[in-house]
């Protein structure tokens, strides 16, 4: 038989998406000034990105860049085993250790990246690498990558996760969960599970991408909130590219893993290191984060608001307390519909589909941030108030 074209098979996935109304398309933006944006010549009021605490635009985020590249350049030029670890590095994985209450830190280029690197470290083929199913792609990823078995929980069901580990009594064992789920805003649950792992002799792995910066009295994340330490949960992973407004990630946890990571984990091994003018803007982000807790404080004033308000309009809105808003509208037709209805009055709003969330499940995913003002919160509820849930198959935007 012939062999089959990978080119040619790439594109007929492609066009089948494209059929069934889930192609992505890039959107360019020209400009960003705080929570506005300029794409294609429209000014749009932006509710998609996760800049939570406003520190993109930062003075003393930006000028540390600035002084830093202007110092050292732009790349650090190599990994950081080569000679790409600076000191802007070290001040910053010392910064982000003190803040998570972990012995050290481990920066990597990505979440992505982060994920991948530890879980391959981590595990090996014969182990068994149990997720909630509404984790992260990276996590699942990570899991394949490292060669372990991966089994899946009904999404906070600690007795599914109980299940699923007890199936693989002989076996190493990762519990990986995402903190905050990116595509719901819904809080795992931690503590129970720390539990379980405790009790199952298992190692708990969080990805706090979406909690660091924004919950926990100093914004040191979910685990801050919930009063778990390194004990319980030894693996941490958080990224700098949300509630810092910066780019990057790190794994925190004992000094043994940070050793083992620069060891093993190839995604930071194999790779240059970020720009020495990343690090040092995030350490400055960390500073205004830690010290300027009014951020998060609008940030929560701005959620009850925009919750108080939907709840008065009857929009189907999800369960979240966090920045991460959803709004399920079901087929994905509706959500892309809406999406367009809002991005012509002005608002640019994430229309969310499959297979990133459930066939069924689509909708318009809605983050808040302290860079919002109270009257934006009213513009964009005053647009999606005829979202009612009789009227969700055909909004009259």
């Amino acid at each position: 038989m012939p062999r089959p074209s990978l080119l040619a098979r790439l594109a007929q996935a492609t066009q089948e998406r494209a059929r069934s109304g889930l192609l992505r398309r890039l959107r360019t933006v020209e400009h960003a000034e705080g929570p506005w944006l300029e794409s294609g010549g429209q000014r749009l009021l932006g509710f998609c990105g996760n800049d939570y605490l406003g520190l993109a635009q930062h003075p003393l985020v930006i000028a540390a860049f600035k002084r830093t590249a202007d110092d050292e350049g732009v790349g650090s030029t190599a990994a950081h085993l080569i000679c790409g670890h600076r000191a802007e590095h070290a001040a910053l994985e010392e910064a982000l250790a003190d803040w998570t209450g972990r012995e050290r830190v481990a920066l990597f280029s990505t979440g992505y990246m982060a994920n991948l690197g530890a879980m391959q470290a981590l595990l090996r083929a014969g182990d068994v690498c149990v997720q909630d199913k509404l984790n992260h792609a990276c996590l699942l990823d990570g899991a394949a990558l490292a060669g372990a078995e991966l089994k899946r929980y009904p999404h906070n069901d600690v007795d599914g996760a109980a299940r699923q580990l007890a199936s693989r009594t002989e076996a190493g064992a990762l519990l990986a969960t995402d903190g905050v789920f990116s595509m719901d805003g819904d809080l795992a649950p931690l503590r129970e599970l720390a539990k379980l792992c405790e009790a199952q002799d298992a190692t708990l792995m969080v990805d706090d991408a979406h909690g660091l910066g924004v919950l926990g009295d100093d914004g040191a994340g979910t685990l801050s909130l919930l009063a778990l330490g390194q004990r319980e949960v030894p693996v941490l992973m958080a990224t700098l590219g949300k509630a810092l407004g910066c780019h990057g990630a790190f794994v925190a946890g004992s000094a043994g893993l940070i050793e083992g990571l620069l060891q093993s984990a190839r995604t930071y091994v194999y790779t240059t290191a970020m720009p020495p003018a990343v690090a040092a803007a995030a350490l400055a982000a960390v500073r205004v984060a830690r010290e300027e807790s009014w951020r998060r404080q609008k940030l929560a004033a701005l959620i009850r608001r925009f919750r108080g308000g939907a709840r008065q309009l009857g929009l189907p809105l999800m369960p979240s307390d966090t920045a991460i808003q959803p709004l399920l509208l079901g087929e994905a037709g509706t959500a892309m519909a809406a999406a367009g209805a809002l991005e012509q009055v002005g608002f640019l709003v994430g229309a969310i589909r499959p297979p990133t969330v459930p066939a069924g499940k689509a909708r318009l995913r809605i983050t808040l941030s302290a860079a919002h003002e109270e009257e934006h919160v009213d513009m964009l509820l005053e647009a999606l108030s005829g979202l009612a849930p009789d009227q969700a198959a055909t909004p009259p935007l």
